[in-house]
């Protein structure tokens, strides 16, 4: 989608969330692997990411998971058809900030769009085999950076 020659992107925030040398996905209702987190509601513009990044790991991970966010470690670029609730079809863009986010500990209890999740080691983690286009892109690019 474009205005006047530019174009629109939607934006989302998503948790790195790192528990020592594992790293967190989710699994969602729809049969994806995801990272928590997700797109800033129209209400939400002039708050702090970090503050949209809270609301989604609530929504995803429940009350009492405790955690510390850090700062944005990549950035993703995702093309996707999806689906309107008219039943039409629209190609979206979404632009991603990959924040690194310390696991505390609590329980995760996982939110009405997920039903799996598995902790994952980021030293042997093949992303290909979960995540795919610029979702895969951004976390391989965040690997290299904490791999030894």
């Amino acid at each position: 989608m474009e205005i006047n020659g530019k174009d629109v992107y939607f934006v989302a925030v998503k948790a790195l969330l790192r528990n020592g040398n594992k790293i967190l996905l989710t699994h969602d209702i729809w049969n994806q692997w995801d990272l928590p987190g997700g797109r800033i509601k129209k209400d939400e513009f002039k708050k702090p990411l970090e503050s949209v990044l809270e609301r989604k790991i609530r929504e995803e991970l429940g009350d009492s998971v405790k955690y510390k966010i850090g700062e944005p470690k990549t950035f993703f670029r995702v093309e996707r058809i999806e689906h309107l609730e008219t039943g039409g079809e629209m190609i979206v863009r979404i632009f991603g900030i990959g924040y690194e986010v310390e696991y505390l500990g609590g329980e995760i209890k996982l939110g009405d769009h997920h039903d799996n999740m598995e902790w994952f080691n980021v030293s042997d983690l093949k992303s290909e085999n979960y995540l795919k286009g610029g979702w895969e892109n951004g976390l391989n690019e965040y690997l290299k950076t904490v791999r030894k």
